[in-house]
């Protein structure tokens, strides 16, 4: 794979600038799985991030039966509990995307979601989290993805970090960090999809695009629920550009360069690096995308 570009993606937002008349079917609907017993922050953060970097509606499709309420701090989040009855579900709720993987687990229910995640025909899918785990540990989860791309080419986007892509391509993590280009070739390989390998300097690839680096970041990152955050954030711009001449590689570039340049702007606040929360980049990422509008 030729060196990475560096990624210069922030100028796409201007697209997203909404028209006077427009209405929340023009911000698309996100439908986000997760949330499985001890992880519904995950799906929480992921929703989070979606509401406010502007999807018009965000449904979490909660695994666990005890977080499934309506949350009187965010009362904007439609909150459900998610049934073994996936395929009629995702058919009943319509979404213009789909995001599935944080804090989804391994259970008998997470695959059935997955697998019909998988299924859904044309819309974009973005896979985090234990979605990439199940299907690094299923061969048919992966026959399914490549399926799903090759009859909607570039509706599919994979965030793994070095430890998922590890698992994905069975090495080491340590050999993912070791040559971070060539991992990501041959994930994008592999997967037949679009790959953000997340890490220092994230980079991002597709079958039909070379790779771009992104130069924005810092160690303050590195904390629990902010790739979480990263994929409430491509959903939600990814929705907004079926309506705004976006498509999902577009707001793959986007979300990963606006999720990195808010970490770094709040760190120029000296808030962080140590002690950054993902809830704070939620917030500075909206800030800076109303900026840029």
């Amino acid at each position: 794979m030729n060196p990475p570009t560096e990624l210069r993606s922030l100028e796409l937002i201007t697209r997203l600038k909404r028209a006077p008349s427009e209405h929340k079917g023009n911000a698309g609907k996100v439908l986000l799985i997760g949330g499985a017993p001890g992880m519904a922050g995950a799906l929480m953060l992921s929703g989070s991030a979606a509401l406010h970097l502007g999807a018009g509606w965000t449904i979490l499709e909660m695994l666990d039966p005890t977080a499934a309420h309506a949350m009187p701090e965010q009362a904007e989040l439609m909150v459900r509990l998610a049934s073994f009855n996936a395929q009629e579900q995702l058919e009943a709720s319509a979404p213009d995307v789909i995001a599935i993987g944080p804090g989804l687990g391994f259970s008998a229910l997470a695959r059935d979601w997955l697998i019909a995640s998988l299924r859904y025909p044309k819309v974009p899918l973005v896979i985090d989290a234990d979605a990439l785990n199940l299907i690094a540990d299923t061969p048919e989860y992966l026959d399914l993805l490549k399926e799903r791309n090759q009859a909607f080419p570039g509706m599919s986007i994979l965030t793994p970090h070095p430890g998922e892509a590890a698992h994905l391509l069975n090495r080491t993590a340590s050999d993912i960090q070791a040559n971070r280009l060539d991992a990501l070739s041959d994930l994008v390989r592999l997967t037949t999809s679009i790959v953000v390998l997340k890490g220092q300097h994230t980079l991002i690839a597709s079958p039909t695009h070379l790779a771009v680096q992104c130069a924005e970041g810092n160690p303050g990152m590195a904390v629990g629920g902010m790739g979480d955050v990263l994929t409430g954030t491509i959903a939600a711009i990814a929705a907004q550009g079926l309506h705004h001449n976006l498509n999902l590689w577009e707001a793959g570039c986007v979300g990963v360069q606006l999720h990195a340049s808010a970490a770094d702007s709040l760190v120029a606040k000296h808030i962080g690096p140590i002690g950054l929360t993902p809830s704070e980049v939620i917030l500075e990422m909206r800030n800076l995308l109303n900026k840029l509008l």
